[in-house]
């Protein structure tokens, strides 16, 4: 395992350089995160009440290197809730800090940054949904994004590494996403450490939001790319197989630990190098019944064998992988094709069960077919894209309902016979059994 995790660390060094601090028990250094980017800190986060102790290291912290809070707000609630990000931009607006701290996990992060844009740039949220957008505001306006500090306390989004503000009506219980690079926290750090105090199932969501990072972009990953997303993904993935049980049942095992927030740290690496589809996309629609990386969880198993014909080189390392940590019995090796699919889902499966996980949409409480028929119209949304657009198949709005309805009602039933292939190879449609 130090062999995989010094391969973690060499990767995400190539990937943030300087900018990024990570690692167990370094809290203690964000002061140094601030240098050049201004004095007066407006601070995100409700760390004080969950975790004072870390409270006062990062408070201490940012006083020896004589920062001044000039604001103080509370983080965001899961999912990044619209409410939560006007309040932060009203915060941000009042105090009129040189830069903003957020010490929270992904959703206060992701809240943040869209907090910062409105604050910026001003208009309507609505306006930076999509690809681009916040880019394309500041260029027509000249300005800059304010700094950005990002204290990330959770494995699972890497939100404090990556381009993507995910944000939640909690009117409609529909997620949105903006999409751009200026978004990107200036700097960051994650303590590794702060995440013992997870509890064991949100160690599991986020584990497998991490998972999924790496997951969905390695079966979208383009040619130009592929061997790069490839190195990314089998690391971030082969450290959460062998990491999640065992943190799990020992939550202060410092090593199981540091490797899932080296995981999730690869997660954030893969999704700005590719991009999530099918399982990300599916679980914006069910917000209500779902936390993220549980739903995802559920989703991939089923996205797996939809993708299968177009992906046989990622399904053979993957069930190689599995293989290793049991998840796969031997005769597995020699399928192909669709059967390959199948065998690396029952392996997705069998993790998902090992640490207690559902593994099909009918265990949830709340969920009904209005949740289908909701995902797969938000999926037409232009302002989602993006992820139809990374799925390793032709998928368009125009053939959503023929495709993806019948993988959503094989998540439903855990039935993978409900699905037909759509060959990105040959474009040809079939039932798989």
């Amino acid at each position: 395992m130090k062999q995989v995790k010094d391969k973690a660390r060499s990767l995400i060094k190539a990937f943030k350089q300087e900018s990024y601090i990570h690692g167990l028990n370094c809290l203690g250094q964000i002061g140094s995160l601030f240098q050049e980017l201004g004095e007066k800190v407006l601070l995100v986060t409700s760390l004080q009440e969950r975790d004072p102790q870390s409270f006062k290291i990062l408070s201490d912290s940012l006083e020896h290197a004589g920062l001044q809070t000039v604001g103080h707000t509370p983080t965001a609630r899961p999912n990044s809730p619209r409410e939560d990000v006007f309040r932060i931009e009203q915060a941000i607006l009042s105090a009129r800090p040189d830069v903003v701290l957020t010490a929270s996990g992904g959703s206060g992060i992701d809240a943040t940054k869209a907090a910062i844009v409105l604050a910026t740039l001003g208009g309507n949220l609505d306006d930076y949904f999509g690809l681009g957008n916040v880019a394309e505001s500041a260029l027509s306006q000249g300005k800059q994004l304010l700094p950005f500090v990002a204290a990330q306390t959770a494995s699972g989004s890497a939100a404090h590494l990556t381009k993507y503000s995910n944000i939640t009506d909690i009117q409609t219980f529909q997620k949105k996403l903006i999409i751009d690079e200026n978004i990107v926290p200036t700097r960051c750090l994650f303590d590794y450490s702060l995440t013992r105090s997870m509890s064991s199932s949100f160690t599991c969501d986020g584990a497998f939001d991490g998972l999924s990072h790496c997951l969905e972009v390695y079966y979208g990953a383009r040619p130009e790319v592929y061997p790069k997303i490839e190195e990314i993904a089998l690391t971030g993935i082969e450290l959460i197989l062998a990491s999640l049980e065992k943190a799990v049942i020992d939550p202060d095992n410092a090593d199981a630990r540091e490797a899932l927030g080296l995981a999730t740290d690869l997660g954030g690496y893969a999704i700005m190098v590719g991009g999530t589809n099918g399982a990300h996309l599916t679980s914006f629609s069910l917000v209500d019944v779902l936390s993220h990386g549980r739903a995802c969880a559920i989703l991939n198993p089923y996205y797996t064998v939809f993708f299968a014909p177009s992906i046989p080189k990622q399904l053979q390392k993957l069930l190689e992988l599995f293989r290793k940590y049991n998840l796969a019995p031997d005769d597995n090796l020699d399928q192909a094709g669709e059967r390959l699919g199948k065998a690396v889902a029952k392996g997705l499966i069998t993790l998902s069960r090992r640490v207690g996980y559902p593994t099909t949409l009918a265990e949830i409480d709340g969920f009904t077919a209005e949740h289908i028929t909701k995902a797969l119209q938000a999926t037409k949304d232009p302002q989602l894209a993006s992820k139809l657009q990374n799925m390793p198949v032709p998928m368009t709005a125009e053939n959503v309902d023929r495709y993806m309805r019948p993988v959503l009602e094989a998540a439903q039933a855990g039935d993978f016979s409900l699905i037909k292939t759509l060959d990105a190879r040959n474009k040809n449609a079939r039932n798989l059994f």
